[in-house]
């Protein structure tokens, strides 16, 4: 029997009933989530099973061992990453363990896989699919839903547009000697002034608590625009460390391409008070026609 993401918050009042799962036994017994487990805090239960499918028999373990999949969780890189982690991490208390499917699992690791990979990660060995039952068993399956966001487009009507995808890719250079006519030809380079917007201003980079200012903005939301670019930053954490070498708040000027639905960034300025040519530039840009 196959149990969907939203099924699964039935089972909290009691309308979930299987016949075969893994046999839970008396070793086993429900306790809250902690608050420690903020990844697993709106999965539509409060309630988990100790010890939990990943074999950890103290909470502590939980805590520590989950603490280190957040990161990926807050990437966004699969619509169910948060319910298939915690339903190993956290399981909900009923009277059988369980577990995702083997298809959810598949359905997580191509999309969450290369993340890791792309922070020198491999695809661990504890969640090998292989592992979990198959989808003619009693298990979590994902949605076959295509994910895509609302949003209300020029003409005020909403229409379903499907936002472009950060994706792990080499970090860009910071370029620190310019001029503003230079700055703008880069901008006529990008398309984010048609598909997104012309470029974004990010501060305080390094705790990735983000405002993006918007000089031009394309057809998406500001939510959805700072949300995927928080993303991208979490995707390639590495490109933080070149990008800030201090840990005081920066302000970071991005531009790049959108290509087959996928955001690419290709040029970062590091805006500076005494940085003249890209104020100069942001200026302009607001008259300026591209050749």
């Amino acid at each position: 029997m196959l149990l969907t993401a939203e099924i699964l918050v039935f089972a909290v009042n009691g309308f979930l009933r299987v016949a075969t799962a893994l046999d839970i036994g008396l070793s086993t017994k429900c306790v809250m989530i902690p608050k420690e487990m903020s990844m697993c805090h709106k999965i539509g239960y409060s309630e988990m099973r100790l010890p939990n499918l990943m074999g950890h028999t103290s909470m502590a373990e939980v805590i520590q061992k989950s603490s280190t999949w957040q990161h990926l969780v807050n990437t966004d890189c699969h619509p169910h990453v948060g319910t298939f982690l915690c339903s190993l991490f956290a399981p909900i208390c009923l009277d059988t363990f369980i577990q995702p499917c083997r298809s959810m699992c598949a359905s997580v690791r191509a999309s969450c896989a290369p993340v890791l990979l792309c922070q020198g990660q491999p695809w661990p060995a504890s969640l090998d699919c292989d592992r979990f039952p198959g989808d003619e068993d009693t298990c979590l399956a994902p949605l076959s839903k295509d994910y895509k966001h609302l949003h209300k487009g020029s003409s005020g009507c909403e229409g379903r547009v499907a936002v472009p995808r950060p994706t792990c890719q080499t970090c860009p250079a910071v370029e620190e000697f310019f001029t503003h006519k230079r700055v703008l030809e880069v901008f006529c380079d990008s398309n984010f002034g048609k598909s997104l917007l012309r470029y974004l201003v990010l501060k305080r980079l390094t705790t990735l608590l983000l405002n993006v200012e918007f000089i031009t903005q394309g057809s998406l939301l500001p939510y959805e625009t700072q949300r995927m670019i928080q993303q991208w930053l979490l995707i390639n954490e590495k490109c933080i460390e070149r990008m800030s070498p201090t840990h005081r708040p920066m302000v970071y000027l991005l531009v790049g391409d959108i290509e087959e639905g996928i955001i690419l960034v290709k040029q970062v300025y590091r805006w500076q008070r005494k940085d003249s040519q890209l104020t100069l530039a942001t200026q302009k840009w607001r008259q300026h026609k591209c050749l």
